[in-house]
């Protein structure tokens, strides 16, 4: 490959992820290259070329995104009255959902002790940071949850891992001190995927309708 055309791929790279308004993953970019194009590489020359500019080229779980670089990120926050926040319960349910992923909403209600309110995984979901993660291998098969790419984007994150430690949620009020349940030492035996053969096809689009307790 020449010097041109692989300025010209970098240029056109840097414009689809500039006029994306969401992360994008390598796949969905590979559509607009030919298929010898390394897409990996692209993207570590692009990123390595933004590392000292305003913005930088970050991972975000399986995508990537044009984001403000954080030295400087503070002089361009504009703080407004949110009229609309999360409640006490959906934080507690984000952040068990994020360290206990794929859990079931019985689940989250045996960590946090109490019965969610309706509504609350509604509100999660519909901001688009949690989505189904398929079924549980148990009675009823219910559905487990999971975070987004959204999520680590909007919390800043480049993979699930570099969460807090859950010592800290812990001190913080946000997580239950107790010990969580059994089921997640083996959840990768557990849940079925959403695409398995096995699966009601009304669970493969949308989660199941929430009901109150």
């Amino acid at each position: 490959m020449s010097a041109e055309e692989q300025f010209q791929q970098l240029r056109l790279l840097e414009a689809v992820l500039f006029a994306s308004k969401e992360p994008l993953g390598e796949k969905k970019l590979a559509n607009y290259f030919d298929e010898d194009v390394s897409i990996k590489e692209l993207l570590r020359t692009l990123q390595s070329e933004y590392e000292i500019r305003g913005v930088n080229l970050v991972h975000r779980g399986n995508a990537w995104a044009f984001r403000t670089a954080s030295d400087i990120a503070e002089q361009l926050s504009e703080y407004r009255e949110n009229v609309k926040t999360l409640s006490r319960a959906a934080v507690e349910t984000l952040a068990i959902v994020a360290y206990h992923q794929p859990v079931t909403r019985a689940e989250i209600e045996e960590i946090r002790g109490v019965s969610l309110s309706k509504g609350t995984l509604d509100v999660l979901f519909e901001a688009g940071w949690i989505k189904p993660r398929g079924r549980r291998r148990t009675p009823g098969r219910p559905m487990t949850w999971g975070t987004t790419v959204n999520f680590l984007d909007q919390f800043g994150l480049e993979k699930i891992d570099d969460l807090p430690g859950i010592e800290e949620l812990k001190s913080a009020g946000l997580l239950d001190a107790r010990p969580a349940i059994n089921a997640y030492t083996v959840r990768g035996e557990m849940e079925l995927p959403l695409d398995h053969p096995d699966q009601e096809q009304d669970g493969i689009e949308m989660p199941e309708p929430l009901e109150d307790d």
